[in-house]
């Protein structure tokens, strides 16, 4: 089955080219079954490449998707293609005030996590979108900078600054292999991260309502999850594609800032050759299991989400 997305979406020749099914919003109000309700807060300055790495991997299941995506109506992003935002995206207020049901909820990374969370000029909305998603959503998947803060708002659990930026591409291990999110994965899985800082992986730990899916002692916390999978908190980005990390290389050397080789990413470390994808199985794998276990576990009727 494909994901719903408006038909004009510039992602959608990418992810055709791709051969990734999609399905646009004429076709799919003549197929009588009902979608899952997705909803993406994209906080990524590269926004239409972020909307291609989630909806790739949210494309490659027997399910139909129906996407929403919302922005933050108090920050101006000065990335976006002219127009896009208001063409495609939804003020996240406005759904929190309307009380809105969604089957799930992706909250994604965000260059500001040198800044506290409260000096982060969006947040108190963001916060907002995090307390309205505890009763609306069914599960939602915060991404990065998004785990962060929302491990921040629902248990006070700090983020802790790096002696260097954590970058590359890195080995992680299971805690317990048959969880649901997991299934089919192998005992050790590859998956990018790009951060200068971590969650206090001793707050998450001492926390009796999170527990630690995924962890290594380079990378720290991977992935940890509460309430039986209706949250989920993803350190890195197995989202990613082959030049993600590539692109911020460069962005950063071009800047002129204090940047290290990606680890485990250019053969023989040299930047001069091409990328070698090794997570990509994974990733897709990670993203179906979500969407299974949503599937399986959302009331039909999203309305009883609130009860």
């Amino acid at each position: 089955m494909p994901i719903k997305i408006p038909g004009a979406l510039p992602a959608r020749e990418a992810l055709q080219k791709e051969r990734v099914f999609v399905i646009t919003d004429d076709r799919a109000e003549h197929q009588d079954i009902r979608p899952l309700k997705v909803a993406i807060v994209n906080l990524m300055p590269t926004t239409v490449d972020t909307e291609i790495q989630l909806l790739r991997l949210l494309g490659n299941t027997p399910l139909q998707v129906d996407i929403t995506f919302l922005r933050m109506g108090s920050h101006e992003s000065r990335n976006a293609p002219p127009g896009h935002l208001e063409k495609f995206y939804i003020s996240a207020e406005e759904i929190v005030a309307l009380n809105y049901h969604f089957d799930g909820l992706i909250i994604t990374g965000a260059p500001v996590e040198t800044l506290s969370f409260e000096e982060v000029d969006y947040w108190d909305e963001l916060a907002k979108v995090i307390d309205y998603s505890a009763k609306n959503i069914f599960s939602t998947l915060h991404i990065c900078w998004g785990a962060q803060a929302g491990l921040y708002r629902r248990y006070g659990i700090p983020k802790l600054a790096l002696e260097k930026k954590l970058f590359g591409v890195f080995p992680h291990g299971i805690n317990e292999q048959y969880a649901v999110l997991f299934r089919g994965f192998d005992d050790e899985f590859l998956a990018p991260q790009s951060r200068h800082t971590a969650s206090d992986r001793g707050a998450i730990a001492a926390e009796k309502r999170l527990t630690i899916r995924s962890e290594t002692e380079e990378t720290g916390v991977f992935i940890a999850t509460a309430r039986e999978g209706r949250e989920i908190y993803v350190t890195g980005h197995l989202e990613y594609d082959p030049f993600t990390l590539d692109r911020e290389y460069r962005r950063d050397l071009s800047r002129g800032l204090p940047v290290e080789i990606p680890k485990n990413y250019y053969p023989g470390d040299d930047p001069s050759k091409t990328p070698v994808v090794r997570w990509r199985a994974h990733a897709h794998l990670f993203f179906s299991n979500w969407l299974n276990y949503v599937y399986q576990e959302t009331p039909y009727n999203l309305g009883e989400l609130g009860l």
